[in-house]
């Protein structure tokens, strides 16, 4: 149990790094004009191509068990790979890594926050209390702790969006949780990418037919095989694994070091600074996880 475990630490650990590593590579996206949507299909496009020699066979076998949990695979297809990574890079476009990077870091909260809603966990007070902490934290970060811009509720659209994609990845995390499945990690991944696939083709093909087309050259492939790889392949299967060795919930909480990683790419990299905002979005993002894993006290 214990070697399993330092597996689990050691993969999930990884599984931050790379995603924080998209959060970098998604801003250099947006530099270079890469369409947030058509990148999303493409990483997919490949990544399921790439996994489609390892896993048919076994999807072949399974096809009976599959389309009578279709509807399942679909909710997990679309929010992880139709709504959450396309938002990601959607949102680049017009916010900081950092604050990207920070609301992301509030999803181990809604994990636990849907799971309990779900009837998939029970919940307690500290989990309330930290749901109501991190929700100040992600507040603070949106408004940028500026009266004026609450007033006018002229709010960055990158921020907001954000949130769509905290959330929808929170569902996916928690619904992962839920089920326990009759196939392997790496054809569950393959099925999920083919069920958000289809329902990113049209989106993909709405940004194309809008004229934000890609522009083949040194920046998109660098950037294609990263995302394709690293955050892609490897990082939803590490994530896939880790829940499966030690929980969503336990899971969740290596997702504090993103903020972290991210935050120090992002200063050195896109030379972004550290506002009062996110300091303060920080303390109460931070004291709701806390408060959030802290276990009920016995009576």
């Amino acid at each position: 149990m214990k070697n399993n475990n330092n597996l689990a630490y050691l993969i999930l650990v990884l599984t931050t790094i790379f995603w924080s590593g998209n959060f970098i590579v998604g801003k250099a996206a947006s530099i270079y004009q890469i369409p947030p949507f058509s990148l999303n299909f493409y990483r997919w496009f490949f990544a399921g191509l790439i996994l489609l020699p390892f896993t048919y066979k076994e999807i072949l076998q399974n096809k009976k068990y599959i389309f009578e949990n279709i509807g399942l695979f679909i909710i997990l297809g679309v929010t992880s790979i139709t709504i959450f990574n396309s938002i990601v890079y959607y949102s680049l476009y017009y916010t900081q890594v950092i604050s990207g990077i920070l609301l992301i870091s509030t999803i181990p909260v809604w994990i636990i926050f849907i799971s309990s809603f779900l009837n998939i966990e029970r919940t307690n007070i500290f989990q309330i209390l930290g749901v109501i902490l991190s929700l100040i934290g992600v507040i603070f970060i949106i408004t940028k702790a500026d009266a004026n811009l609450i007033k006018s509720l002229n709010f960055n659209k990158g921020d907001l969006s954000m949130v769509v994609a905290m959330f929808s990845w929170a569902i996916y995390s928690a619904l992962l949780k839920r089920k326990t499945f009759k196939i392997s990690q790496i054809s569950l991944l393959e099925v999920v990418i083919i069920c958000g696939l289809f329902f990113l083709i049209p989106v993909y093909l709405i940004e194309m037919f809008l004229g934000n087309k890609i522009i083949l050259g040194k920046p998109f492939y660098l950037t294609l095989t990263y995302v394709v790889i690293f955050p892609g392949l490897a990082s939803f299967f590490f994530w896939i694994k880790g829940i499966s060795i030690i929980g969503a919930n336990r899971a969740g909480i290596f997702l504090h070091l993103m903020p972290i990683f991210g935050a120090i790419m992002a200063m050195i990299i896109f030379d972004e600074k550290f506002m009062n905002y996110h300091i303060f979005g920080a303390i109460f993002i931070i004291a709701g996880i806390t408060l959030s894993n802290k276990k009920k006290l016995n009576a």
